[in-house]
């Protein structure tokens, strides 16, 4: 009884494990600056950028990224949602020489699937309770991770392990009215 049982645990902290969003190494990186004026840091996310109101994504402005850089990479996730880490957006290939995401970002970069697999941004969307949003923007040194449209968060980690020569974030708070 006890061997089920701890088989039991050992399965269920794998699948816990498993459901993590992987962590990428930023010891190295240089820490840029990424903020949006839709809401401070830490703050609360307008309705607007939520599946309660447009679902667009918001601007995100970025500064004092590494020189280094030659393309750029985006993630946004909950990492509050009740089966682990939600990731909302992923969009990588972003040109160098951008600066800003607007607002409803159109084309630009390529767009990795999120969560739900749908390519492109999904606004925060949690159960109950507030959940925090992180947008976490990479610098790269390469032009391109060589992934097409639609590559899971996985496979886009994976090819920016050892290029992220920068890292910048700003989190945001959202909970369903």
């Amino acid at each position: 009884m006890r061997l089920t049982s701890l088989v039991s645990i050992v399965v269920a902290v794998s699948l816990l494990v498993a459901c993590q969003a992987p962590s990428l190494d930023t010891s190295g990186a240089v820490k840029f600056k990424l903020s949006s004026p839709a809401f401070v840091d830490g703050g609360s996310i307008p309705q607007k950028y939520t599946c309660q109101g447009d679902n667009v994504s918001p601007e995100l402005n970025w500064s004092e990224a590494p020189a280094g850089a030659k393309s750029y990479a985006l993630i946004m996730d909950d990492p509050d949602a009740p089966g682990g880490t939600f990731t909302h957006w992923v969009l990588f290939d972003i040109p160098p020489d951008t600066q800003q995401l607007v607002e409803g970002a159109g084309p630009i970069g390529v767009s990795g699937n999120n969560s739900s697999s749908q390519t492109g941004y999904m606004g925060p969307c949690p159960p109950s309770g507030i959940h925090r949003y992180y947008f976490r923007l990479y610098a790269l040194d390469v032009p391109a991770l060589n992934l097409k449209a639609g590559a899971a968060r996985s496979e886009v980690e994976a090819a920016m392990k050892n290029h992220i020569v920068g890292v910048a974030d700003t989190m945001g708070r959202y909970e369903k009215q």
